[in-house]
């Protein structure tokens, strides 16, 4: 079992820093066994949406994985048409219905689509009624964050947004923070078919550290003290992922990573899309 690093969230409930992200994987036997791999090697944090089109092997992947269901944090999104429908509730339990769960761990709004606000008051009910363990929001910006707190006495435990050296974020992330949210980074490690990972400046830290340029990332975000969702379905790179407790970096090397910002979003701008 390897060593964890945990988040306690402003509600009092524990979350894995490192989880497991399943964007774009495919429904059926791939997730399944991603999930699967994963909970074997020790990953207790396992990150979904009902736009993966993937809940139900996720919850499949987690029932052959024979892990106890409250040994493992599990998150969901609330998709943009059905925050739009205001169809809220409905969707959380089909969510729930599909991963063959009775509650979960996280639900996030997954992006700041139009009736959000009402969104988030039903999430609240939902929460009260204790069939989520925290709620969320993912890709709200500070002006969505300082709206949402003048409408609910309900917090954010987090706010789930893109981050990675190449895109830190770090004006919500200090943001979000200043108000007791947790963060979590999407794309940590640049995004799919990014250049991120073959930096020459992340080679030479791997080399120095003996590990993967992945594992620098991560570590990078462990130690900004970020929530981190790397994906893979791949068995070697889901046990290297979470194999990053037995080094730190520098601060001299944490700024060198720092310095590789360009401000540039590889992901959609939660100010203007269109989906």
């Amino acid at each position: 079992m390897i060593n964890e690093s945990r988040i306690v969230l402003n509600n009092g409930v524990s979350i894995p820093q490192v989880g497991l992200g399943v964007f774009q994987n495919p429904d059926g036997e791939t997730t399944v066994n991603a999930v699967r791999e994963a909970l074997s090697v020790g990953y207790r944090h396992i990150d979904t949406a009902r736009i993966y089109g993937n809940e139900s092997s996720v919850g499949e992947g987690l029932r052959q994985s024979g892990v106890a269901r409250r040994d493992v944090f599990v998150t969901t999104k609330l998709w943009n048409e059905d925050i739009r429908q205001e169809r809220t509730r409905e969707a959380f339990l089909e969510s729930l219905d599909r991963l063959g769960l009775d509650y979960v761990d996280m639900y996030l709004i997954h992006w700041p689509a139009d009736h959000w606000q009402r969104a988030w008051e039903e999430m609240a009910g939902l929460y009260e009624e204790h069939r989520i363990r925290a709620i969320g929001v993912s890709n709200f910006q500070p002006h969505h964050l300082r709206e949402l707190m003048t409408i609910s006495s309900v917090l954010p435990a987090v706010d789930q947004i893109e981050s990675s050296p190449l895109f830190a974020n770090n004006e919500t992330i200090s943001f979000a923070r200043s108000r007791h949210i947790d963060v979590e980074a999407w794309s940590p490690l640049g995004g799919t078919g990014g250049s991120l990972l073959s930096d020459p400046h992340l080679l030479a830290l791997a080399a120095k550290y003996g590990k993967s340029p992945a594992q620098i990332v991560i570590r990078w975000h462990i130690q900004r003290g970020v929530i981190v969702i790397p994906k893979s379905t791949h068995a070697e790179r889901i046990r290297e992922n979470i194999d990053v407790a037995d080094f730190a970096l520098s601060s001299e090397d944490m700024a060198a990573i720092d310095s590789m910002e360009t401000g540039t979003r590889v992901g959609a701008d939660p100010d203007h899309f269109d989906f």
